[in-house]
């Protein structure tokens, strides 16, 4: 029996950058293995694509380029903030990381990376987008 779309499954993985530093892993999440639903758009395309045709027991290894992960990074996802649309008695410094509630219910974790007199410059691009990720990935269980 082979993983297909719309099947659930459950995966241990380890998710690198191309220098090796580890991003994430089932490790990181207490050893617990990650369930979804093949192709049903709950992980990047290419994690998903990995996945598809392995068989329980099959461990592989796949390179993901950013267009099949977070994307490529923006420049104009880069955006001045006046200081007073933070929230009060925060230290607004570099690497400041918050989540921002958008309109349409989407939150976004954005970073800000410079601050200056007009305002607090935040980064809205995923901490991973522009990044290549390399995946080790073992199909443990097809669920259903």
């Amino acid at each position: 029996m082979k993983a297909e779309k719309g099947d659930t499954i459950r995966v241990e993985y380890e998710g690198k950058l191309e220098d090796g530093s580890v991003f994430d892993s089932t490790e990181k999440h207490g050893g617990k293995p990650l369930e979804f639903k093949v192709g049903a758009g709950q992980m990047i395309p290419g994690f998903d694509k990995a996945v598809e045709g392995m068989s329980v027991g099959d461990t592989k290894t796949v390179t993901i380029k950013p267009g099949e992960a977070y994307g490529e990074r923006m420049d104009q996802l880069v955006k001045l903030v006046p200081k007073d649309q933070f929230p009060k008695g925060v230290k607004i410094k570099p690497g400041l990381e918050l989540d921002l509630s958008m309109p349409n219910g989407i939150n976004l974790k954005v970073r800000v990376v410079r601050v200056d007199k007009k305002g607090a410059w935040v980064d809205m691009n995923h901490p991973l987008a522009g990044k290549t990720l390399v995946f080790k990935v073992k199909l443990l269980e097809i669920v259903s």
